[in-house]
């Protein structure tokens, strides 16, 4: 069973040689590396084609600063493995928890695998309150409308099955693919588990990007793709 690897980047000069190596260890099977850079302009795209380049199965430059929504349609679109996951260039989420996210579809009993930051009793760093409090009313408006009952909907860990997310037309540009990709993959009728995982959130200063405008765009598609699309 192989599994591929989908790197959003951009601008993680400081963590994607360090990000590239946990996934080489993660110790999964048999995997491939596909790094999406989304228009770098810090360096780390001379590192991708440079020092790095034997280290990727598949390296797609983008032409313009489209976005992470952009950049994951273009990954999922080269992956060519059994399973796909979407791994972060930074250094929040751990690829040792791959294993743990592919069980439930390897046993047969999922189609999807959210890795959630608030279920079980993994590790996770003590972080922003009020970021918290904001995923958890993202999660609980999308559960509202795709009447499932995820803890975790902003999670970066998404597994999937290869034809499942090949199957669905994603739109989003931006950070707007997390509720996106949930409201489509919930209408769909696939299974869809959670596991618990461990988190090392960044902050500010280590180079977070995601802020307050993200989340009004996140609770405008989470309204677009569960209400106004159907």
């Amino acid at each position: 069973m192989k599994l591929s690897v989908v790197i959003p980047c951009f601008n993680e000069k400081n963590t994607i040689r360090e990000i590239i190596g946990a996934v080489q260890a993660c110790g999964f099977p048999e995997f491939e590396i596909i790094v999406v850079d989304d228009f770098s302009d810090d360096g780390s795209r001379g590192l991708l084609e440079g020092d790095l380049r034997s280290q990727i199965d598949h390296l797609i430059l983008q032409d313009k600063n489209y976005g992470k929504g952009a950049a994951l349609r273009a990954g999922f679109h080269a992956a060519r493995g059994d399973l796909v996951v979407v791994q972060d260039a930074d250094l929040e989420y751990d690829p040792r928890d791959f294993k743990k996210l592919a069980e439930p579809i390897l046993q047969g009993r999922a189609d999807v695998v959210y890795g959630s930051r608030f279920a079980g009793g993994e590790s996770h760093r003590v972080l922003y309150y009020w970021h918290s409090l904001g995923n958890s009313l993202l999660t609980l408006v999308s559960n509202i409308f795709t009447n499932i009952n995820l803890t975790d909907m902003e999670t970066c860990y998404k597994m999937f099955r290869r034809e499942v997310i090949q199957a669905i037309d994603l739109k989003e540009n931006r950070f707007g693919f997390e509720p996106e990709v949930t409201a489509k993959l919930a209408r769909s009728g696939v299974r869809i588990f959670e596991v618990g995982i461990s988190y090392s959130g960044r902050t500010y200063s280590e180079g977070k990007k995601i802020g307050w405008k993200d989340g009004f765009r996140a609770l405008y598609a989470i309204l677009k793709y569960n209400i106004w699309a159907r």
